[in-house]
């Protein structure tokens, strides 16, 4: 049976090639002594680490091709970096500098504007986390990040969380075969209010309109202001079954009012 083939930059990931750890440590020891078809080799031999890494990051980036090239070159760091002598897995070594090169092409080109100097804070953290990562040999907590700066550590957590993705109101976020429900609905509206009496009144008499289970969601939805998963949880059912509510009581006001 054929071998799945997923191209990316032109390489044929059915075809990569994984190395053995005898096989690394011989290669370096060629490296170290100057050897550069060796570190081709340790390049080639490691492309499968840097597509598990970018595995997580398929929703997150239009273009994988180039976000590829940048986890080889977080890699490349690693390979010319990594010394026999530190006594660890060379995957080890190299995942924390493979991701960083990742987290920090994503950061630069997030649509969100921010601040010169909260990047710059970012930028600071994620450094002093990825070189206290590899000496404690686990993730520093941002008490540990931001002594290390000089900040408080809500000057280093605002920074971070800055840098975080976005996500569209409109992202959907369960589906369970029936009504996809997204982010907005999981948003509490707090200023629902009314501009027009005439509105109000036909409104109101479409809601009273409506079966009992219905009106009872739509009053905590939109003048109570609870989230789906809060009724859901407060009525035993799901919060897809909520959705399907919602949305019918919503047509037939939206029929009765036109």
């Amino acid at each position: 049976m054929a071998r799945h083939k997923v191209e990316i930059c032109g390489v044929n990931t059915a075809n990569l090639k994984v190395l053995s750890n005898e096989q690394m440590v011989e290669l370096f020891k060629k490296y170290k002594e100057g050897d550069e078809f060796a570190k081709e080799d340790l390049v080639n031999g490691n492309l499968k680490l840097v597509l598990s890494i970018l595995k997580r990051y398929n929703n997150r980036c239009d273009n994988m091709d180039d976000l590829f090239q940048v986890g080889c070159i977080g890699l490349i760091k690693a390979i010319d970096n990594f010394d026999l002598s530190f006594d660890v897995k060379f995957s080890t070594y190299a995942v924390p500098m493979i991701l960083g090169e990742v987290k920090r092409y994503l950061r630069d080109n997030t649509s969100v504007r921010i601040a010169r100097s909260i990047k710059d804070i970012a930028y600071h953290a994620f450094q002093i986390k990825e070189e206290l990562t590899n000496k404690l040999n686990r993730e520093p907590s941002i008490k540990e990040i931001s002594e290390r700066l000089g900040l408080t550590e809500f000057e280093v957590s605002n920074a971070l969380d800055s840098m975080k993705d976005t996500l569209s109101i409109s992202e959907p976020i369960y589906n369970d075969g029936g009504d996809t429900i997204y982010l907005q609905d999981q948003i509490e509206d707090k200023n629902n209010n009314m501009k027009y009496i005439d509105e109000k009144v036909a409104l109101k008499e479409a809601i009273n309109d409506l079966k009992d289970k219905e009106k009872y969601i739509i009053i905590e939805r939109y003048i109570t202001g609870k989230t789906q998963m809060e009724l859901a949880s407060e009525i035993g059912i799901s919060q897809a079954q909520i959705s399907r509510i919602e949305k019918s009581a919503l047509d037939n006001i939206k029929n009765k009012i036109s």
